[in-house]
């Protein structure tokens, strides 16, 4: 009972009624869940040469923390977890457009924090590994533990197009999961599906430049290995590849958008009794919020993966 008590006492002392602090605590708690797995998984597969991973585990990790990630903050900030996602939410108008770039800053504090979780987590290892010496390129290199680069074979044209297409691809196949008007996935099981998607797409299209696919998720942990020792060869390797994996997965996502919409969602059939506004729009699983149900404003608009909770 004693300890039920001061359970009580402590969330009435820290519990937070602002609907935006809470989502951007939840994102933030999300992305940084996010990054330390899937770097976690590429430090593991490194460090050891490939005896204790491979480019397979390090793609399972990934994917499964954007499961764990979804499960965690769906219900509190939508799981965004991406700057591209984000904006294809803004462009189908289910995301205010002024939370954008609060959005991407949570998100990519959120990585860059969770990078230096994983570098203090694989100290020991990053140094035993490159013996003391933080390279980006050479047999011993380990800045690819923590952002992407491109193969030796690609160009920046080509691995523009490859980020364009895969983050394309992924927006596609989100809006398709959460489209309550299309198939569908079993409530709460969206998590699964889009993990399975990533995985997926990790598989498929990830030799060219590992599969970033966003933004926070290459440009936070890049920021932090510049800081920590690496220095502006993190920004200068590939002919400058940085810019890469934070502009054209934006592309991409706006793409992704534009596809599914063109293509599927505004030829849905109308359904009797839906707003003319809505017969032929997406119709995502967060924005069918009943009429009566008493949300704020602001809990309305999160936007993402999950159905808000309140």
């Amino acid at each position: 009972m004693a300890t039920t008590s001061f359970l009580k006492r402590a969330q009435a002392l820290l519990h937070i009624r602002n609907q935006l602090v809470r989502e951007c605590l939840a994102e933030l708690l999300a992305v940084f869940v996010l990054i330390l797995i899937t770097l976690s998984g590429s430090a593991q597969m490194v460090t050891s040469s490939g005896t204790k991973g491979n480019i397979l585990t390090a793609y399972l990790a990934g994917a499964l923390a954007v499961m764990v990630a979804v499960y965690m903050a769906g219900g509190v900030s939508g799981a965004h977890l991406n700057p591209a996602f984000s904006l294809a939410m803004c462009l189908l108008e289910q995301f205010p457009w002024w939370k954008l770039p609060i959005f991407v800053a949570v998100q990519t504090s959120g990585a860059f924090i969770s990078a230096g979780a994983v570098y203090a987590l694989y100290y020991d290892a990053i140094q035993h590994y490159s013996n003391g010496t933080l390279t980006t390129s050479g047999p011993w290199e380990t800045a690819s533990i923590f952002a992407t680069y491109p193969a030796d074979y690609l160009s920046l044209s080509n691995g523009f197009l490859d980020q364009v297409m895969g983050t394309a691809l992924l927006i596609v196949g989100i809006l398709a999961i959460l489209d309550t008007r299309n198939k569908g996935v079993p409530k709460g099981l969206e998590p699964v599906a889009v993990a399975l998607l990533v995985f997926s797409i990790e598989v498929s299209m990830g030799s060219n430049c590992g599969c970033p696919m966003n933004p926070a998720r290459d440009f936070g942990p890049r920021l932090f290995t510049y800081i920590a020792g690496w220095g502006a060869e993190v920004f200068s390797r590939g002919n400058g590849w940085w810019w890469v994996p934070v502009v054209a997965p934006l592309l991409g996502a706006a793409l992704g958008s534009a596809l599914y919409q063109l293509l599927v969602a505004f030829h849905h059939p109308l359904e009797e009794g839906d707003p003319p506004a809505d017969q032929t729009s997406l119709v995502l699983v967060n924005v069918a919020i009943p009429p009566d149900t008493d949300m704020s404003p602001g809990e309305k608009d999160a936007g993402g993966m999950l159905p808000p909770k309140k």
